[in-house]
């Protein structure tokens, strides 16, 4: 009885509508997300873009696209590049891993051939380091 009211055509009709309100839905959390993170606009340059894709979406989105699109996968790219060296930062931190043994074993044989410390400091440090 559904398939003699709603046809097949319509069907893939209703398909492709509720595509492209994703896809619009997807494209506004886009650029307002690149307008805010952007860090080449001032305060009062990404309020006026809001209110232009507020005001008027489809030419305010079109228009951005166009002025700004080319540069959004790179401030895309930097961010995520700032991302990930926040987390290493922060893994090595929380690990206490800034260089392991072996660079600190090589930084005290360095600072004992320049003779800032004496064998005894160094054998001192060195079992310190090793334990």
């Amino acid at each position: 009885m559904l398939a003699y009211t709603y046809p097949l055509l319509s069907i893939f009709w209703t398909m492709l509508e509720f595509f492209i309100f994703f896809l619009w839905i997807w494209l506004l959390i886009v650029i307002f997300a690149d307008i805010f993170r952007s860090h080449d606009m001032g305060g009062l340059a990404k309020a006026l873009w809001v209110l232009f894709v507020i005001i008027v979406p489809y030419l305010g989105v079109l228009v951005y696209l166009i002025a700004r699109g080319g540069k959004m996968h790179e401030r895309a790219a930097a961010a995520a590049a700032q991302q990930q060296k926040a987390f290493d930062s922060y893994v090595k931190q929380a690990a206490g891993t800034t260089g392991g043994s072996a660079d600190e074993l090589a930084k005290l044989a360095d600072l004992k051939s320049k003779g800032v410390l004496t064998d005894a400091e160094f054998e001192a440090q060195k079992a310190k380091l090793l334990t």
